[in-house]
């Protein structure tokens, strides 16, 4: 669908996603103490922001409107999932482990031809994606080079032997 307006620059990304949690301390610990986002600045007990790598921030928590509100209602619109893109292989797989180890439930694994992903929860029921992308070289593609993504099972043990 062409809007007759320029498209965004390539190399345009999404920033950093900003969540609004009922349970600051709750939602530090999954994002920082299972999947490993560093604190990289606290506004009290109201919001933190979190980084991979050392950037400002990827990720920005707040209870300024939702300290103590319930998880939106699964037939409400909003955001279906943020999606975490890892590296590589292996540091998907390592998440994966500390997920799991965690005890936290995977909603499904998916190997999409052009990226291998886990999907779950936050503590506020928001909807995560963990992914890597395959190289551009192997992305699945037709006849006339279009893109031929699916969603096939990802096998999970084949993707812990990356680690263990």
């Amino acid at each position: 669908m062409s809007t007759g307006t320029a498209p965004l620059p390539a190399g345009t990304r999404i920033g950093h996603i900003h969540l609004k949690v009922s349970d600051l301390e709750q939602a530090i610990a999954f994002y920082s103490g299972v999947l490993g986002f560093e604190v990289t600045q606290r506004l009290g007990s109201s919001a933190v922001f979190l980084s991979a790598g050392g950037y400002h921030h990827h990720i920005g928590l707040n209870t300024w409107q939702s300290r103590g509100g319930p998880a939106p209602a699964p037939n409400m619109t909003g955001l279906y999932h943020s999606a975490i893109l890892l590296p590589d292989r292996p540091s998907l797989a390592a998440v994966l482990r500390r997920v799991l180890d965690a005890g936290i439930a995977l909603e499904g694994a998916a190997d999409h031809g052009v990226s291998e992903a886990i999907y779950l929860r936050d503590p506020d029921g928001n909807g995560v994606e963990l992914y890597r992308d395959r190289p551009e070289e192997e992305w699945p593609r037709g006849s006339d080079g279009s893109l031929q993504m699916g969603s096939a099972p990802l096998d999970l043990r084949n993707l812990l032997a990356e680690i263990e």
